[in-house]
């Protein structure tokens, strides 16, 4: 039986964590900047580590460079890339650190497919869906309606169903009970309110587990990228979260998949804190990601507790900063109103697998 099974994703966080948790929240960037205790894996040295970091593995960049080309629907390959090294946390068995694993080439179509593509898939819930009648913009002859639904028995072959960054900035959601919840612009939930989407496997974030039903397919091509990287973990579900300056993610353990394998995450944007507590459970490690740096939650540390604290503002890197008017996108003049979204902005994809496979 997996060890999770016994684990109760309602537990609050020991106290220790906590207080920590409050500490980083309560940072600013200069205090971050002045601590010698976070680890900022894009600083790390292979041939000048700290004590508590090692060199677990390189991962080669032929195996990276073909499945970045695949994704990236290059006819050749990518700008020669080199080895990624993986690094270790002494105190934290089975935490693996990439850093700046993805490219700046592979953030952006990254990004571009998970939030033009994915988003307005209505297979996949957010967090706006328990209080809003979330509807989805549809394109037919030229002319935008708007759909309950995407799936593709709803859609006609003569329609395309819209990013929500190519719509009306002034469309209203209305919510499910209009005394409780206030009308939401599109301009307002692209901005502040979307906090969470979630791809195949619908996590429910209330009750802390999966629906019985079958779920939606995971986006294969996603999938096919993560597993050059991370090829011990089958990606069936994700929750991808955006966070603004100020935003946090609280101290939790995901413990509700029916498997010990690892969980991916992908940074993206604005640099972000992530805690992660110790095998001993006395206390955590604090780690700064970057736009592009992976983590693989593995082991021990499958189980950790962990959280993002804090967001780094003004930290996004200017390869991205303009997204999604990115120049150079034949696509990009649909976006202008939106350019420089990312630019406070921090995203990351937690990939997991939810259940055992027999080989």
């Amino acid at each position: 039986m997996a060890r999770i099974t016994s684990l109760n994703a309602h537990e609050p966080p020991p106290e220790a964590i906590r207080l920590r948790y409050k500490h980083y929240f309560k940072a600013s960037p200069a205090d971050i900047a002045a601590d010698p205790s976070i680890v900022d894996l894009q600083t790390l040295d292979p041939d000048g580590l700290p004590d508590h970091i090692a060199l677990l593995r390189w991962i080669p960049a032929e195996n990276l460079q073909s499945a970045f080309a695949k994704f990236a629907g290059m006819k050749t390959d990518m700008p020669l890339m080199q080895d990624a090294p993986v690094f270790a946390h002494r105190s934290v068995t089975g935490l693996h650190m990439v850093p700046a694993l993805f490219p700046p080439e592979i953030q952006i179509k990254l990004l571009s497919r998970l939030l033009h593509r994915d988003l307005p898939n209505s297979d996949h819930k957010t967090n706006l869906h328990l209080h809003y009648n979330v509807t989805y913009p549809v394109r037919s002859n030229g002319v935008t309606e708007y759909h309950d639904t995407t799936v593709s028995k709803s859609i006609r072959v003569d329609q395309q169903t819209l990013s929500f960054f190519e719509d009306d900035q002034t469309r209203i959601l209305h919510a499910k009970d209009p005394a409780v919840h206030k009308p939401l612009s599109m301009q307002n939930m692209l901005s502040k309110k979307l906090r969470w989407v979630t791809l195949g496997g619908q996590y429910n974030w209330t009750s802390k587990v999966y629906p019985t039903e079958r779920p939606p397919a995971f986006p294969e091509d996603v999938a096919d990228l993560l597993r050059a990287a991370f090829p011990k973990t089958e990606p069936e579900a994700a929750i991808l979260n955006l966070y603004s300056p100020g935003n946090t993610l609280s101290p939790h353990r995901d413990v509700s998949e029916e498997c010990d394998a690892g969980l991916i995450s992908i940074s993206f944007g604005c640099d972000g804190l992530f805690l992660i507590s110790q095998d001993d459970g006395s206390g955590c490690e604090i780690i700064r990601l970057r736009s592009g740096d992976a983590v693989y939650m593995d082991g021990e540390s499958r189980f950790a507790w962990h959280a993002v604290p804090k967001i780094v503002p003004e930290t996004c890197p200017s390869s991205l900063a303009d997204w999604p008017c990115i120049l150079g996108d034949e696509k990009a003049s649909r976006y202008r109103s939106w350019k420089g979204w990312m630019s406070n902005k921090r995203v990351n994809l937690n990939v997991r697998q939810m259940v055992t496979h027999q080989d």
